[in-house]
């Protein structure tokens, strides 16, 4: 099972979160890359452009944050958080 937890952070609160199961992709970054989607969907957001920061960051803690800038349109929140919450391999 793969799970993934993402929330919208405007003003230091939580205005949405979304804890989201992964059934499809081979390996870890399809995964990731479907459950980022799926979050996305769910906020009727666009996916966020992945930044070197955001791959280091998720690399090391797997997490990472989204400001308005990974994002082509805008948006009215301080950041995107996504996070693996459950892995089993």
């Amino acid at each position: 099972m793969f799970e993934m937890w993402g929330r919208v952070i405007k003003n230091g609160r939580a205005v949405k979160d979304i804890t989201v199961e992964v059934t499809e992709g081979d390996t870890r970054t399809a995964r990731v890359f479907a459950g980022l989607a799926l979050i996305c969907r769910a906020f009727d957001l666009e996916q966020p452009q992945w930044l070197d920061g955001n791959v280091a960051e998720f690399f090391r803690l797997s997490r990472t944050r989204f400001a308005p800038e990974s994002f082509i349109e805008k948006v009215d929140f301080d950041y995107l958080q996504i996070e693996i919450t459950r892995e089993d391999r």
